[in-house]
């Protein structure tokens, strides 16, 4: 039984295709979905400026992760509109490492991804991260193919 679906998403087409068939398959299981995004870190001086620039009572909204929750945010607004229990978390470092992590974390029955990476030449570039991912996933992996 799946249960839980474990969604990986960064903005992208790619992604975006992968987020609605995982919706798809969460409504038909009733299972629930965790939408991830990864992030890199925001050096220390570039978010002086920004919060700088900002008006003082917005200026405590500005940290590393905030144009990643905005991501994750949209992405899980139509699930949840559709009836699916979404929960989103935003992971700073590599992306196929917080998917993995999250994945054991939250006992996932499934990952789903989009193929992005794994076509011709690409899918033997180590750094892929759906190609990572289907080699150390703890749980049954869909890559979902968009192009």
């Amino acid at each position: 039984m799946i249960g839980t679906i474990l969604v990986g998403t960064d903005g992208s087409d790619t992604a975006a295709e992968a987020v609605r068939q995982a919706g798809e398959l969460a409504r038909a299981l009733g299972a629930r979905v965790i939408l991830v995004c990864a992030y890199e870190p925001v050096p220390a001086g570039r978010l002086r400026s920004e919060r700088l620039e900002a008006p003082r009572d917005t200026q405590w909204t500005i940290n590393p992760r905030e144009d990643v929750e905005a991501l994750l945010e949209a992405d899980a607004a139509p699930l949840r509109e559709s009836g699916v229990d979404v929960e989103t978390l935003a992971r700073e470092g590599d992306p196929a490492d917080a998917i993995l992590d999250v994945a054991e974390q939250r006992d996932c029955d499934l990952i789903v991804v989009g193929n992005k990476g794994m076509t011709g030449a690409k899918r033997f570039l180590l750094g892929s991260v759906p190609n990572k991912i289907s080699h150390h996933a703890p749980c049954s992996v869909l890559i979902i193919r968009t192009s």
